[in-house]
């Protein structure tokens, strides 16, 4: 009986630089820039202390997250993102290595912050411990994902601010951040069987999106006045939006790259500010 081999990803005949941006975005770097830079625009906004720490945090925790789940999960993905998970295939010897050492970095950080803040990034993680069991019911996990978003990237520098003045601008920040990420997952997650579930299929769907777009820019132009830097990143959203492809590069370069452009400009404008 002829041995048998098990079989292997095929090699991409991609160009270097598309090569170069896959392993960036495929590889949950793209992921964990979109957590470090949300991280760093709230803190900004709420003068949280220690800023490098929460963005640390927050990068390392969403890189880790993604990461895992990008590797338990490649079968189920396969037909939704086959690109995608053909690098996790062919890299995943190197990806386990680098969740490994993140995880010690994490781990060092996070026991050295505040008692809130460790019992918050613990609950998250927990929550992101089942996501496998969740992620076939799209609503629920558009919204459980959004709120943990949300409550690291908002939730830590809020609490490490402590009850300064800023801190209480922590609802608006947080008002901002819930419908952009919402309209973020309600794209990124755009594919057949999610948007059956609404009448007008696909385009509904993305509409929806757009509309939670719109929810966020209305929001924060009417935040105070210290804030109005935020409606950086719903805008660059709403642009990734309005001209939206459902390629799947298109899904996870556009559409979450416009979360990290919006975060850098929104941090760049709040900084020049302070």
């Amino acid at each position: 009986m002829p041995l048998l081999h098990r079989a292997t990803p095929a090699k991409t005949t991609d160009p270097f630089p598309i090569r170069m941006a896959d392993a960036f975005v495929f590889s949950s770097g793209l992921a964990a820039a979109v957590g470090g830079s949300l991280s760093l625009a709230a803190s900004l906004a709420l003068g949280a202390p220690q800023i490098a720490v929460w963005v640390f945090l927050a990068a390392s925790g969403t890189f880790l997250i993604y990461t895992l789940d990008r590797l338990r999960d490649r079968a189920r993905d396969r037909s939704t993102s086959p690109i995608r998970t053909a690098f996790v295939s062919r890299h995943r010897q190197g990806l386990i290595g680098a969740a490994f050492a993140v995880a010690i970095g994490f781990t060092a950080v996070l026991f050295t912050a505040p008692s809130s803040i460790i019992q918050l990034c613990l609950t998250v993680g927990l929550i992101g411990a089942f996501h496998r069991r969740l992620k076939n019911h799209p609503a629920i996990k558009t919204i459980y994902v959004s709120l943990s978003w949300v409550a690291i990237c908002v939730g830590i520098p809020w609490l490490a601010s402590g009850h300064t003045p800023n801190s209480n601008l922590g609802v608006w920040v947080a008002s901002v951040f819930l419908p952009i990420l919402t309209a973020n997952l309600i794209a990124s997650n755009l594919r057949d069987d999610e948007s059956l579930r609404l009448s007008g299929g696909h385009l509904a769907v993305l509409w929806t999106a757009r509309g939670f777009a719109a929810m966020a820019i209305g929001i924060a132009f009417a935040a105070p006045d210290e804030l109005f830097a935020l409606v950086w990143i719903p805008a660059c959203e709403a642009l990734a939006l309005i001209f939206f492809r459902r390629s799947e590069r298109y899904r996870h370069v556009a559409i979450d790259g416009a979360l990290l452009i919006g975060a850098l400009a929104t941090s760049i404008q709040l900084a020049s500010t302070a």
